[in-house]
């Protein structure tokens, strides 16, 4: 097994990006693997429902992107785990690429999501693109849901890379 030194964990808060960070964590704690944290807001999707010359509506995406990263931190902080974090608007499909090469990343943690054909097509969702983008391993986790609440749950000072879109 190659040697994984840098391990981006990539988190949206679903059930499945909980999963990803769970295993992520498990496997960068067996490999005392440095551990980054990415939580990508879509801005396609938000700005679709809001104006997006709207501040406000910017302020509002920004600061959920803020608190899910914030999350994450603790969720791993709980686990003795001290992670980097980092959060980008735009498409996952780009920025994880972009974040995994920019920290020379040797493997990116995804969750997966189970949908239909019709699902993907009506979507015009196309994951398979995410491993044409990068140059370093991908571990995709699957599995059932993980426990929203955490007991002992400390709160890290971490730093935070913000990435606009340009």
């Amino acid at each position: 097994m190659p040697a994984f030194r840098c391990i981006l964990l990539c988190y949206d808060g679903t059930r499945e990006g909980q999963h990803a960070l769970k295993d992520g964590a498990a496997l960068a704690q067996d490999l005392k693997a440095e551990v980054h944290v990415l939580s990508v807001v879509n801005n396609a999707v938000w700005a679709y429902a809001a104006d997006i010359t709207s501040a406000t509506a910017a302020e509002v995406v920004t600061e959920s992107a803020r608190s899910l990263l914030e999350e994450g931190l603790k969720k791993l902080a709980s686990r003795g785990l001290r992670a980097t974090g980092h959060f980008a608007l735009g498409d996952p499909l780009d920025q994880i690429p972009f974040f995994a090469d920019d920290l020379k990343a040797d493997l990116i943690v995804v969750g997966h999501r189970h949908t239909s054909r019709l699902a993907r097509w009506w979507g015009g969702r196309n994951d398979g693109l995410l491993l044409d983008r990068v140059s370093c391993s991908v571990l995709v986790t699957m599995g059932p849901e993980t426990g929203t609440g955490e007991a002992g749950v400390e709160t890290v000072s971490a730093d935070v890379t913000v990435r606009p879109v340009v």
